[in-house]
């Protein structure tokens, strides 16, 4: 179980990097999406139920919503 605990704390840092690094706006909000994902696994495992709902909840579901509205809404330009 601890080896299970290091590798999602190490996929939860790739995920914060590879958002951080990404051009593609898509991209990012996927990787967001499974990072909000990851980490209310990490609350549940924690024993916190109540904060792993709500972050699936909201973070996964709600904000990646939102930020699809806005890139649909949004043009893009190519030089």
């Amino acid at each position: 179980m601890q080896l299970f605990n290091v590798l999602l704390v190490v996929f939860l840092v790739v995920c914060a990097i590879a958002v951080e690094r990404t051009k593609d706006l898509l991209s990012a909000i996927i990787i967001f999406s499974a990072y909000s994902l990851m980490m209310s696994l990490l609350w549940l495992i924690l024993k916190a139920p109540d904060v792993a709902l709500t972050e699936a909840a909201i973070g996964a579901g709600v904000t990646s919503l939102l930020f699809f509205a806005v890139i649909s809404k949004t043009k893009r330009y190519e030089k």
